[in-house]
């Protein structure tokens, strides 16, 4: 069977599996359209926390990112996996204890206050519709290439099957079916390392794999061989960092907070029975989050030497079909800078505001590099990191099955986030809002209808961001932890320990915290994007680390002003 056609086979029962888990779970009541009813099993609560969590920018990105920026990438695997054990011993279990609907609730209660509830919800959307735009991104590259439709079309079907399961099922629906992407794009992930591993060192468990000789007589550790490698073409030391210190502690600690003041990952945790539940449901999703986790480093490596040996030097007439697949959707692409017919990949920029990786990050988001100039660097290679992890079974030639899987994988990973987003977005504004704000009046079922209109306008939204997004898919999430780190993190953090913590404080830090970060960020990568390198940056802290120094700022100013009121 034709690879194209198992590709279809697998999206197509995946997303019929998911439709019927939907319907067949569809929500009757506000209780199980915000938390499922509060009754799911911590085990399948693990499970649905685990996908709701592995976004798009762990399954296709964050391999990707390591593959390209190699040791700078390890901030990815630090932040993220920390960030998830600081939430589960710091917050989860208390937030349960307390019993609310949503992280706006549970400040709006605890502060007494509806102006903190209305902040809490602005800076919940900030975040989340920063955070759905990677998502929504990911989407469209994943129909673009095995769907072979434009990345804009693809991130509007992708739109049409999240509203089907999110607007009808709820969280109940979108539990029972994260459970279900979960498996798929666990599986999806797993899959190829082992194909990869194997081929690459012959040894089939890519943790280890990382840590072998390479299969081709040379005795060179694959880490090692990456380094020679890479150097030889005039790039860093795989192995070797870029970044400054602080920059990696900022990044790496603003993924870490930020992940512990994701709105859509705590409300999973309102989702069990009781307290102790959370612990648990946190803990076998720290499990289910590690098989992910610890692969991504192999796979990001594996497919960087793939990809060198398969495409540097090799002529362009003779190119795999991989390569002409992934070109025919502008997600990478070749300029003869000397006129050879020769593909030569090396360190720059092969097209003007198409960034290969050097050390630095530049602006990215062009819908097209068919008449873009080339730049004067001798790399004449252009790739997107984001297809990385869907195009390394292509590269290594696995079967036709595993790059179905994978496709489906992708979709999984990116839509099982997108509807827990989207859920956390209208049940902000038809329970914080419109519920506990401005229409306390109104009916549960009035309250249902509003959750489902609120989840159909943000659906749209979310699309416009797919379209246009402002980076990769792991840099735009990034940038949402950022921002929930400088914003609902402390807010959160001192309405559980602190007794003195009062409305005005927290209202103060959450605006500070939200408005620097945003500013600092919207600067960098939309306003100014030629100056955003380490010259210019406050302290040498990029974008994606700035989220530490807005929480610092919350901090310090919820502090000062709950002393002087």
């Amino acid at each position: 069977m034709e690879t194209q056609t198992l590709i279809y086979i697998f999206v197509g029962l995946s997303f019929a599996l998911y439709i019927g888990i939907a319907i067949w779970s569809r929500a009757g009541s506000t209780k199980e359209f915000y938390v499922a009813g509060g009754g799911v099993n911590p085990v399948v609560n693990g499970m649905a926390t685990a996908a709701d969590w592995m976004s798009a920018a762990s399954f296709i990105s964050m391999a990707g990112i390591i593959a390209f920026s190699g040791y700078d990438g390890s901030v990815y695997l630090m932040g993220w996996t920390g960030g998830y054990v600081m939430l589960a011993l710091l917050l989860a279990p208390y937030l349960r204890k307390f019993g609310q609907f949503t992280v706006p609730d549970f400040i709006g209660t605890r502060y007494y206050s509806s102006a903190a509830r209305v902040v809490a919800v602005i800076c919940l959307i900030f975040i989340s519709f920063t955070y759905i735009a990677g998502q929504m991104r990911g989407v469209g590259i994943v129909f673009s290439r095995f769907l072979d439709v434009p990345i804009d079309l693809g991130v509007i079907i992708g739109m049409g099957i999240v509203f089907i399961y999110a607007v009808m099922g709820g969280m109940k629906g979108i539990t029972y079916t994260q459970v279900a992407q979960y498996c798929v794009l666990i599986f999806a992930y797993m899959v190829p390392a082992f194909f990869i591993s194997f081929l690459v060192t012959g040894n089939a468990i890519p943790q280890i794999g990382l840590g072998s000789t390479v299969n081709d007589g040379s005795g060179l550790y694959v880490l090692q061989k990456l380094d020679l490698v890479l150097q030889d073409l005039g790039f860093g030391a795989y192995t070797d960092g870029s970044k400054s210190m602080v920059d990696v502690f900022c990044i790496t600690a603003a993924l870490m907070i930020g992940t512990a003041g994701l709105p859509h990952v705590i409300v999973r945790f309102f989702t069990v029975p009781k307290a102790s539940d959370a612990r648990k449901s946190a803990g076998w999703a720290l499990v289910f989050i590690a098989l992910l986790y610890t692969t991504a480093p192999a796979v990001g490596a594996f497919a960087r030497i793939n990809f060198i040996e398969t495409i540097n030097e090799q002529d362009y007439s003779e190119a795999p079909a991989w390569f002409k697949n992934w070109e025919a959707n502008d997600l990478i692409a070749w300029s003869d800078k000397n006129g050879d017919g020769k593909m030569s990949y090396r360190a720059g920029d092969a097209f003007e505001g198409k960034p290969e990786f050097t050390g630095t990050t530049g602006a990215s988001g062009e819908r097209s590099i068919a008449n873009m100039p080339s730049t004067d660097s001798d790399n004449e290679i252009y790739v997107d990191r984001d297809i990385m992890v869907l195009a390394n079974p292509e590269i290594a030639r696995l079967p036709g099955w595993v790059i179905a899987l994978v496709a489906a994988g992708g979709l999984a990973a990116a839509l099982s986030t997108a509807a827990g987003l989207l859920l956390v977005i209208s049940s902000s504004i038809s329970h914080d809002l419109l519920k506990s704000t401005f229409r306390p009046q109104i009916t549960e079922k009035g309250e249902l209808m509003a959750a489902r209109i609120a989840a159909t306008a943000a659906i749209v939204v979310a699309g416009y961001l797919g379209i246009y997004p402002p980076g990769w898919v792991a840099q735009v999430v990034a940038f949402a932890f950022g921002l929930a780190a400088a914003s609902l993190f402390p807010a959160i953090f001192m309405g559980i320990f602190s007794k003195t913590m009062n409305r005005e404080g927290a209202i103060a830090g959450m605006v500070t915290g939200l408005l620097f970060t945003f500013a600092y960020i919207a600067w960098f990568k939309l306003l100014s994007p030629e100056t955003n390198n380490a010259a210019h940056w406050l302290l040498g802290i990029s974008p994606e680390g700035i989220g530490v120094v807005g929480m610092l700022l919350n901090f310090a100013v919820a502090i000062a002003i709950s002393r002087v009121t």
